[in-house]
């Protein structure tokens, strides 16, 4: 009998997370940020978690500021701040290590309202899904994150 991915991951220490496919194609993933549940976007594409802006005193982030300048869905030359040390949990996988850009996000906020999606409060990028070793499994929608 062949073992199905779940089975395999599972069998690997990895847990399960369910994602919620958006209107506007994205994952979305519930997380707690610094003991504060939030609603993040799955974004492979990122190289950075970030949050916005207005998430500093809701998640408790400890900012500095910073010379970086980021881009991507479809505005560039965005001012940054950085917070490090931040406590990120997703279903039983956690980590105090967690590095974040703090940028404005209304640009995504708005496309995600504008298809009837519910805005976020940050993306989940590339540098939690590796330091996850995180499986996607697009089409059962589950995400594996090695504990």
């Amino acid at each position: 009998m062949t073992e199905t991915l779940q089975e395999f991951l599972l069998n690997k220490g990895y847990i399960q997370v369910k994602l919620r496919l958006t209107k506007t194609n994205h994952f979305e993933i519930k997380a707690t940020l610094n003991g504060v549940k939030g609603r993040f976007i799955l974004d492979t594409g990122a190289s950075n978690s970030c949050v916005g802006f207005e998430a500093v005193d809701n998640f408790n982030l400890k900012v500095k500021d910073s010379h970086i300048l980021a881009a991507g869905a479809g505005a560039i030359n965005m001012e940054t701040k950085m917070s490090k040390k931040n406590k990120m949990k997703i279903g039983k996988w956690e980590t105090n290590k967690v590095v974040l850009v703090l940028f404005n996000l209304t640009h995504v906020n708005t496309a995600l309202i504008n298809h009837n999606s519910k805005p976020v409060d940050g993306i989940i990028g590339a540098d939690i899904l590796k330091k996850s070793n995180a499986v996607i499994d697009y089409e059962k929608k589950y995400l594996y994150l090695k504990v």
